[in-house]
């Protein structure tokens, strides 16, 4: 099956550092992403979900901008999974670009479980 990437776009009422922190710290992130996870020195996160893990690798990081994931297991190794933060200068909302990969028959599902994540993320940190 053809892996393809996609790019989704949402709008929040939470900063860039808001947000920078609910993608970066434990505590958070079990919050909307996954059951557990554990962060390492090295930047390697094991993301638990019932049961099963998933481990990734932070390859870039600039603080209240960009994280970007490269997942262990990934069938290519040029896929990776980022988030993009950034302040909207016209309605002061911050916007969070997501990049990520499935398989092309897949394309649906994926954005609506991102949309709920997303939802869920809205709900933790106010909007």
């Amino acid at each position: 099956m053809k892996r393809v990437q996609i790019n989704l776009e949402f709008i929040f009422r939470a900063s860039p550092t808001i947000l920078y922190r609910f993608l970066t710290t434990p505590a958070t992130l079990i919050r909307w992403f996954c059951d557990e996870v554990d962060i390492t020195a090295d930047g390697v996160y094991t993301f638990s979900w019932e049961g099963s893990e998933e481990v990734a690798t932070l390859v870039e990081d600039i603080e209240d901008e960009r994280l970007r994931f490269k997942w262990e297991d990934a069938d290519n190794e040029d896929e990776y999974l980022e988030f993009r933060m950034s302040k909207s200068a016209i309605t002061g909302t911050s916007i969070m670009e997501i990049t990520d990969y499935c398989d092309e028959d897949e394309v649906k599902d994926s954005s609506q479980l991102w949309a709920a994540q997303m939802k869920q993320l809205k709900q933790e940190t106010g909007g």
